[in-house]
């Protein structure tokens, strides 16, 4: 290598390294944030449960958001994913402001919605502005897409290997080349340990009992996985089926959140069903430790597919974490293994079919719950991931790999038969 050749890489390595250490910097700070003002939120709608009533002006105010200021960006996550996949020009920055502020509304007033979505689309936004500045091109412009994603899942939930393979798994590795893996990883943990800085503490789960891997256990296991996926199916499809409903019949886009506002405030707060307003994080830390309801993961899902199918903002994955959760914790009536490790399983595993994400969701929930029960982790989530279906939460994600093979033998084999 030339004199000239080496001063080039340094100079590259060093460039990237920069903007790591500044996304990683930008996202973990905005989702630090984000992670504040949503508890502030949560914590004001819990002590002034009448204020479910007013959901519907809430809604108004994130589709007027949208309708006069967003319109380029109201496809959230998806335009993240479109871009990647076919670069056209550089993510507007209003991105992150306008999603935060939908976010907090729909907490604010009782919507049933995530947080993953938001801070990867502020991460998302935050990275792609370094476009600009450092003149990057197209092929690089990838890289910054990848680097957002992973810089917001890392930092909202404090898992930055999920995060930086997460990143990587929803782009199913196309056209990713070693040096976007080493800079997802690195990114990630710039945001997470941002997040530390700031002193925002995430949730603790805990599975206290694994027992060993015998052929009951296994066979329970792939249940629950072939469970979850059907749960994750069922998830995917309610909240398209909410979306395409109100896209249809209400023409004017404001007023599809005030008319979804409307109903689930009659619901939520008239009904008594609170606990599935927000994130539902105690539901969750509760699932652990006691039985839930056999419903209580399908009023999840019918809630969250309408809440954001009628256009409020946040993310899915907290709802997916609820709708496992609560799936395994239920199912611990009739399977004979520990609560705590049912209601794990389900957490991740429906995760993991609803986004067509495995293995990070099987390091998710190592991150989260220890390496002891991680060959049931990956159990479940390899079954959920391959029983969810062809079609995830994210519209534009392009599936492959073992799953799109597997589908399309299917869809073979019944033209064959035709």
């Amino acid at each position: 290598m030339t004199s000239q050749n080496l001063k080039k890489l340094l100079i590259s390595i060093s460039k990237w390294i920069i903007i790591c250490a500044l996304i990683g910097i930008f996202s973990g700070s905005a989702s630090a944030f984000f992670l504040v003002s949503l508890e502030w939120v949560t914590q004001f709608r819990i002590a002034h449960d009448w204020i479910i009533w007013l959901l519907p002006i809430g809604g108004l105010l994130v589709g007027l958001s949208y309708y006069y200021f967003g319109e380029s960006v109201v496809k959230g996550n998806n335009l993240l994913l479109e871009e990647y996949e076919n670069p056209q020009k550089t993510i507007p920055f209003k991105m992150a402001p306008l999603v935060l502020l939908g976010t907090l509304l729909t907490h604010l007033f009782g919507g049933s919605a995530g947080r993953e979505g938001t801070a990867v689309q502020m991460g998302g936004a935050i990275a792609d502005q370094f476009t600009r500045f450092f003149k990057l091109d197209n092929s690089e412009r990838k890289i910054l897409i990848i680097l957002g994603i992973s810089a917001g899942f890392a930092s909202v939930f404090g898992t930055p290997l999920a995060g930086a393979i997460f990143a990587l798994e929803v782009l199913y590795f196309s056209k990713i080349n070693f040096k976007s893996i080493l800079l997802s990883f690195l990114v990630a943990y710039a945001a997470y340990f941002t997040v530390e800085f700031w002193e925002i503490k995430h949730t603790h789960y805990s599975i206290p009992i694994v027992p060993e891997l015998n052929s009951s256990n296994l066979f329970y296991t792939i249940v629950l996985g072939l469970l979850s996926g059907l749960a994750a199916l069922l998830f995917a499809r309610s909240t398209h089926f909410w979306s395409s409903l109100f896209s249809k019949n209400v023409k004017y886009p404001p007023l599809r959140p005030f008319i979804g506002g409307v109903i689930l405030a009659i619901v939520i707060a008239g009904l008594g069903f609170t606990k599935f307003s927000g994130l539902g994080v105690p539901v969750i830390v509760d699932s652990f430790s006691n039985p839930n309801n056999w419903y209580d993961f399908l009023l999840k899902i019918l809630f969250t597919g309408f809440t954001l199918g009628a256009g409020f903002k946040g993310g899915e994955v907290t709802p997916l974490f609820f709708v496992g959760a609560t799936l395994g914790s239920a199912l611990s009536i009739v399977i004979p293994m520990p609560i705590a490790l049912l209601a794990g399983i389900g957490f991740v595993a429906v995760f993991s079919g609803a986004t067509h994400t495995p293995i990070a969701c099987t390091i998710m929930g190592m991150e989260l719950f220890g390496i002891q029960p991680g060959i049931f982790i990956a159990i479940g989530c390899t079954i959920a991931y391959f029983s969810s279906g062809s079609v995830g939460i994210y519209k534009s994600q392009i599936v492959k790999g073992a799953k799109y093979k597997l589908y399309q033998r299917f869809k073979k084999e019944e033209l064959e038969h035709l």
